[in-house]
């Protein structure tokens, strides 16, 4: 399931690495869930929409904002809340919501990311280092951190992620939550795979940190 939620304009600025005020209002209106120790089966896009000041993000127009998840009863939770509590961050407030089935798709999938995709390899470094599309086990670590992902929710399908190394704008930026940098990719990813997989994957984001607002696709 994907919740396509209409945001209203802001009445103060937003700071550009807003990303964690997304994250702790999706858990104030999810309430007391265990989402937050468990391995994350959801994922959220960035806001759309804004322009830059120099003191932060304008959405003079208001926002766009989605959020997808794997177990439809948690959404159905979720559109409860927002109706209950539309505040959202910075002024905002939620004016509509449209859900969204997942669609349906083959053995092979280009999606563009929603929000940067975060991958680290910790088999060096125990705190992680960050990997872009160029360095050699970025795909392996992608491809790995997914099916880990579909072992967690008992399924059982093939799947292969890959960055698209001929995208010619593909950037990285450094992200800073709550005092910690953390640097991700803005880059589409082809998936290759049964189509459920593709499916999960599209809903539950790649890579890490997922549940902070990285990884998620279009």
């Amino acid at each position: 399931m994907r919740l396509y939620l209409k945001l209203s304009q802001n009445t103060e600025p937003i700071h550009f690495d807003y990303q964690y005020k997304l994250t702790g209002l999706l858990h104030k209106w999810l309430g007391e869930n265990s989402l937050h120790d468990s391995k994350s089966l959801y994922s959220f896009s960035w806001l759309k929409g804004e322009y830059h000041q120099q003191n932060g993000l304008n959405f003079e127009h208001g926002a766009t904002w989605f959020i997808s998840f794997y177990d439809n009863e948690i959404g159905t939770k979720l559109i409860d809340s927002i109706q209950k509590d539309p505040s959202a961050i910075n002024g905002m407030a939620v004016e509509e919501i449209v859900i969204k089935q997942d669609p349906e798709y083959t053995d092979k999938a280009y999606l563009p990311a929603a929000s940067p995709i975060l991958i680290r390899d910790y088999s060096t470094n125990p705190n992680g280092n960050y990997l872009t599309p160029q360095h050699e086990d970025t795909d392996k670590l992608l491809t790995e951190s997914i099916k880990n992902k579909l072992q967690f929710a008992g399924l059982d399908y093939e799947i292969k992620v890959d960055f698209d190394k001929t995208y010619t704008r593909a950037k990285t930026k450094l992200i800073d939550i709550k005092g910690i940098k953390h640097r991700a990719n803005i880059c589409p990813v082809i998936m290759e795979g049964a189509p459920e997989a593709i499916q999960f994957a599209r809903n539950v984001g790649i890579g890490h940190l997922t549940g902070c607002g990285f990884g998620a696709l279009e």
